[in-house]
């Protein structure tokens, strides 16, 4: 190795380089490759998936749309869904400002709390839900998905806006305060503009975990179908070729409300604090 030149280390570093492209380009449509899949045989002309490819059809996707129940469904997940990313956004909001702001015993606990949900398996947390529901009486509702997807969704917003929070400085809000300002006013002033990108990512990501979670909806909606679960009773009886049609509804849905997540994510991150709370 002490014998190469400069010319072989450029080298060596641009096949390195290209090696690596290259697995992540095979790690990428291994991962990919399913839904390609699903897309690709929503504009079949066949009504099984077959190959070779039976003709660009767009009759699949007339169908979903003259079906009742689908469009229902779709009604359903965007009521759901819309609920989840307010209610999720702001109690990660009021959660993470907590965590941030104040010094009590039992915060570990309390974020732990908060982070436990989505890392329970989602049949075991539905069998939950759905027994402490029926308990109170809201199983079968669609209050009952939001509240289910609002417990999950909820740790995924206080971990964006608490990032957020963390590039605000510890001057800021008492700045505010020393000129006047009542705690409250602070909080609306300073603290809210400055997590304006992440709140926005928040909403936009709560709603893409509600759009497209199924397993929960399908314990405790009881007739309230969301289109997830659509496809779940579908595929419990015949296969059906409106199966990928909506698949791929929902999978371009939630692609466009996570890419949206993400721009927002990224939004004025190398403006300093002071800047934006004088906004």
């Amino acid at each position: 190795m002490s014998g190469m030149t400069g010319i072989d280390h450029a080298r060596a570093r641009k096949i390195s380089r290209a090696a690596q492209y290259a697995w992540l380009a095979l790690l990428f449509a291994f991962i990919a490759a399913p839904m390609l899949v699903i897309v690709v045989f929503s504009f079949d002309a066949n009504r099984y998936p077959t190959i070779p490819w039976g003709g660009f059809s767009l009759q699949w996707q007339r169908a979903i749309l003259d079906d009742e129940m689908v469009r229902d469904a779709f009604v359903n997940t965007l009521v759901v869904a819309l609920g989840t990313a307010v209610l999720s956004t702001v109690l990660g909001f009021a959660a993470a400002y907590l965590d941030h702001r104040y010094r009590y015993r039992g915060k570990s606990a309390f974020a732990m709390l908060v982070a436990i949900p989505p890392a329970v398996p989602a049949t075991i947390l539905g069998m939950a839900m759905l027994a402490f529901l029926s308990r109170i009486g809201l199983f079968g509702r669609l209050e009952a998905i939001v509240a289910c997807h609002v417990a999950i969704a909820t740790s995924f917003s206080m971990a964006i806006i608490r990032l957020r929070l963390g590039e605000l400085g510890p001057d800021m809000e008492q700045a505010a305060w020393n000129m006047g300002a009542s705690p409250a006013t602070g909080l609306v002033r300073v603290v809210i503009p400055f997590c304006r990108s992440s709140l926005i990512a928040s909403f936009f990501l709560a709603a893409a975990v509600s759009f497209d979670e199924f397993m929960i909806a399908w314990f405790v909606g009881g007739v309230h179908e969301t289109l997830p679960v659509r496809i779940l009773n579908l595929l419990q009886g015949q296969v059906s070729p409106k199966i990928n049609a909506i698949g791929t509804v929902v999978l371009a849905v939630s692609v466009a409300l996570v890419l949206l997540a993400q721009r927002f994510m990224g939004v004025r991150a190398g403006r300093p604090a002071a800047r934006i709370a004088t906004e």
